[in-house]
């Protein structure tokens, strides 16, 4: 029934002329939710991605419910390029000060002078619930009004929470559509010199762009249906997952659509071919990352979740238009879309004699040889992890300038460095001297002094000696909790900027753990579907973790050795195994999906020779366009995003060039029919081939690749839709 289903859903979309209709239906469907989408959902609560029981949070809902608690101050630091400040910048200071009153929503704060006097602080309380745009606006006023009057020689810099969310919002000002167009012109470059034709190009680009387009609209739709929070830097990954995957769909249906040409005259019959072989393997594949992403859903931080729903959204997408909307594009075009290099019955396969079928030869001659190399290289590429350090201070998250970051270097060299971020102690007001003495206890505190509160809550600001979200100031929280637990009867709660990212991080480390052995289990699942086997589908989850850890470890090196980045993010290693994991299987479904095809009839061990062969080339121009997408990464200001796509970009590129070219194909050539146990594959004898001198070549792992039998190839030509008159025009 599903067979009957498939079939006529090919026929139909591959018709002469129902194709057409397809075209029409999916292009009012994509205007209809271009023009209805409206835009995201959006936040701007720093602790917004934690869960309720994160003690920061806690804190921050505290604080809302008392007096002057909904603020995000702006920090202003004077200073004089280490000298004393003059009474010239005294005045300006207090003009300032006076002027600030206007954007602010409670009082500005008196200057605070640094005993040394080279430099003076004045917080500026600003709305907390506000758009980050918005906030933007009010931080280049404040800005503007510092710098306006300000004596010669004098500087003022704004940082603080409302400064770093500034900077964060300007930092992405036009940064996703230079992403955009950066990854639109990468992928157009690839297709041209893939094709080699000045127009086939044209049409995998305009469905996958498009594809990108509704994607954005109905991730918008969602976000707004089920709250949730969508921000520029999830937009940014998921058209990377769409153009990255979607093209690779494109790919690798164009590529056996071609190979079908080579083999039958009508062209729609050709299509209907490939899009049966195809579509299988590419449905397995997008539904292998659907469902990987998905398991983000198990994470406790929001933006992961975001992450995960939204790239689900764009990898579904990018799917039905790879397998519907392509596919009648191509129907309606004729062969001279491949023109200059037009595919016609009868010509050769280049595939079965060029490059990749040289590879086969080579794995087939010393397989073991090979797999040693090849495990011996992951191993050494994973070494970097020795020197891996998790974690980036907001002073290291950006790749550009920021006047937030300058701001608190300022600050940091005449005030402690956790002035411009104080830690926040909520607790019982009846004992707040006891909560003091036990914050003043603590080493690494400065100094601790009440901010506020009411008759039954009392608020205690605490200033670190450490940088904020050095790896000292987070120990020095862990102190506080401990030391404030001890007080009886306190119910003190520690929050603030560095708090909440400190439980950012131990949220992060406790989604690594959790996601990374469902992505295993989901991956693992799908692919013993698909193959009805067991053993190779641990061996394949086996290279791509292989792969991660590989990748891993050398891009660690490149970020420490030569790109001076202190450590990877938080965020990093979950979503770099994620898309490393769901997208580099792919190839291996490709590959496999393709041998387990060929080895009824030509054994598993020519049968792999074979996949390699033929696949060799469409996945490896695939690995090469996904990762040149995610290096796009790097156009975006964040270090987290630029770390994400060299992980996954070099990752992808060994995946294809190594895992997939030798490691796999040794292994199966090493295990034989054993690769596909327990299927019925497993248990089939491989059959003897036959050579130029009719007779049995000893070596079955050494028969020439361009000599298919004919069997296989009388069963490539058989009319999945008998009856249709034959077109050989176009």
């Amino acid at each position: 029934m599903g067979t009957t289903v498939g079939t006529r859903l090919t026929a139909i979309i591959c018709g002469r002329w129902s194709a057409w209709l397809v075209l029409l239906t999916m292009a009012a469907f994509s205007a209809l939710v271009i023009g209805f989408a409206g835009d995201p959902r959006t936040g701007n609560d720093p602790t917004g991605a934690l869960p309720d029981t994160a003690e920061s949070v806690q804190v921050a809902e505290l604080r809302r419910q008392l007096p002057g608690g909904q603020v995000n101050p702006a920090l202003v630091v004077y200073s004089r390029d280490g000298q004393p400040l003059t009474a010239a910048d005294d005045a300006a200071i207090t003009a300032d000060r006076a002027a600030f009153a206007r954007d602010a929503v409670g009082d500005v704060s008196p200057p605070v002078y640094a005993p040394d006097r080279t430099a003076a602080l004045v917080a500026v309380p600003l709305p907390a619930e506000i758009d980050p745009v918005a906030l933007g606006d009010i931080v280049d006023r404040l800005r503007a009004q510092a710098r306006a009057d300000l004596p010669a020689g004098a500087t003022a810099e704004i940082t603080g929470g409302a400064g770093f969310t500034a900077d964060v919002a300007a930092a992405f000002d036009g940064a996703n559509f230079t992403l955009l167009a950066a990854t639109v012109a990468v992928v157009a470059a690839l297709l041209l010199v893939t094709y080699r034709s000045p127009w086939l190009w044209l049409v995998p680009l305009a469905v996958v762009g498009t594809a990108d387009v509704v994607s954005n609209g109905l991730i918008a739709i969602v976000s707004r249906a089920i709250d949730l929070r969508i921000d520029a830097s999830t937009t940014g990954i998921v058209d990377v997952l769409v153009f990255g995957a979607g093209t690779n769909y494109a790919l690798l249906l164009i590529a056996r659509y071609r190979e079908e040409l080579r083999r039958v005259p009508d062209r729609r019959q050709a299509l209907r071919r490939a899009l049966s072989s195809a579509g299988p393997a590419i449905t397995a594949s997008a539904l292998t990352v659907v469902l990987s992403l998905l398991t983000l859903l198990a994470a406790v931080l929001a933006n992961d979740r975001a992450i995960g729903v939204a790239g689900a959204v764009g990898i579904t997408t990018a799917m039905v238009y790879g397998l519907v909307v392509l596919p009648a594009a191509l129907s309606v075009c004729g062969r001279g879309l491949f023109w200059p290099f037009i595919p016609r019955p009868g010509q050769p396969d280049p595939t079965r004699t060029g490059l990749w079928a040289r590879a086969g030869n080579l794995v087939s001659r010393r397989p073991r040889t090979v797999l040693a190399g090849s495990l011996l290289l992951l191993a050494v590429l994973a070494t970097g992890l020795l020197d891996a350090r998790i974690g980036l201070s907001k002073t290291e998250q950006f790749r550009v300038s920021a006047e937030s970051i300058d701001g608190l270097a300022t600050l940091s060299r005449s005030f402690p460095s956790g002035t411009a971020d104080p830690v926040i102690v909520v607790a019982d007001a009846a004992r707040t001297p006891a909560v003091l003495a036990a914050v003043e206890s603590v080493d690494g505190v400065a100094s601790a002094r009440p901010a506020g509160g009411d008759d039954d809550l009392a608020v205690v600001e605490v200033v670190l000696q450490a940088e904020p979200d050095s790896t000292e100031s987070y120990q020095a929280i862990t102190d506080l909790r401990a030391a404030l637990d001890a007080v009886p009867d306190a119910n003190a709660l520690v929050g603030g900027s560095v708090a909440t990212n400190l439980d950012t991080r131990e949220a992060a480390l406790r989604d690594l753990r959790v996601v990374v052995p469902l992505v295993l289990v989901v991956v693992l699942a799908v692919l013993i579907v698909l193959l009805r086997s067991i053993v190779a589908p641990l061996i394949l989850v086996g290279t791509v973790v292989a792969t991660f850890f590989a990748a891993l470890g050398a891009a660690t090196t490149l970020f420490t050795q030569v790109l001076g980045y202190p450590a990877l993010d938080t965020s990093v290693p979950l979503l770099s195994f994620l898309f490393l994991v769901a997208l580099g299987v792919d190839y291996n479904i490709f590959l496999t999906t393709r041998a387990r095809e060929e080895a009824p009839v030509e054994g598993t061990r020519q049968g792999m020779r074979t996949a390699l062969a033929v696949t060799g080339g469409v996945i490896t121009s695939a690995g090469i366009l996904l990762a040149a997408v995610f290096a796009v990464l790097g156009v975006l200001p964040l270090v987290t995003l630029t770390e994400i796509g060299i992980i996954v970009g070099f990752g992808v590129l060994l995946d294809t060039l190594l895992v997939r070219t030798l490691l796999v194909p040794a292994i199966a050539m090493v295990l034989g029919r054993r690769f596909w146990w327990p299927s019925a594959l497993a248990r089939r004898p491989d059959p003897e081939p036959a050579t130029a001198g009719g007779g049995a070549d000893p070596d079955p792992a050494s028969a020439s690749v361009g000599a298919g039998p004919a069997p296989a190839a009388a069963s490539v030509s058989a009319d999945p839709m008998p009856g249709r008159r034959a077109d050989t025009g176009g």
